[in-house]
């Protein structure tokens, strides 16, 4: 009785020892997955020690915080000082240009613009009592402006300025003419 026990416990074992083997070898690879990444996280956290000791030896070579130096306020300084004065150069070179501008232009004829002052009218005899005793009347035209205007009056030896055309017209918008509007031009002042 014994042996027969013996001889059918003989393969119930294997059984278990094929399972635990399964079991042993199963537990042994998932170990062997472990070390692996564990390995791989190892090598991951020395090269982030190395960043941050590289970052480290960076902002040890930087002066705390980011301020500017009193030397790089110094330049900065000048380079203002210089700037402004070119702006100054410009300023008064664009000037001096304008004024020659100004000569060239009076002084040669006609441009050929086709605005000219053909609603003319002197209204002398029929003076106004908010506008000068002396001046004409003009209708604004199609596509006119204000300096257009004075420019053909002044091409007609009317030498007049926006200034004193927006002086005899109190409330007159030049960026609000409108087809039609008359306007009065008051006569050079002698």
């Amino acid at each position: 009785m014994l042996l027969g026990l013996v001889i059918s416990a003989v393969p119930a074992l294997r059984a278990q020892d094929a399972a635990s083997d399964e079991r042993y070898n199963k537990l042994a690879g998932q170990i062997e997955d472990l070390r692996s990444s564990q390995d791989v996280f190892n090598r991951k956290l020395e090269t982030l020690a190395k960043d941050i000791d590289a970052l480290r030896g960076q902002m040890e070579k930087q002066p705390a915080g980011n301020f500017a130096s009193d030397e790089d306020l110094k330049r900065l300084a000048e380079a203002i000082k210089e700037v402004d004065r070119k702006r100054m150069d410009d300023y008064e070179r664009i000037r001096t240009d304008l004024k020659g501008l100004g000569k060239t232009l009076a002084s040669s004829g006609p441009s050929g613009h086709k605005t000219s002052p053909a609603v003319v009218e002197d209204t002398s005899a029929k003076a106004k009592p908010t506008t000068p005793d002396k001046g004409f009347e003009y209708e604004v035209n199609k596509d006119d402006t204000l300096s257009l205007i004075v420019k053909a009056y002044r091409e007609n030896n009317i030498k007049i300025t926006m200034d004193q055309v927006l002086k005899a017209n109190p409330g007159l918008k030049p960026e609000k003419m409108r087809v039609g509007q008359k306007i009065f031009i008051p006569a050079p002042q002698s």
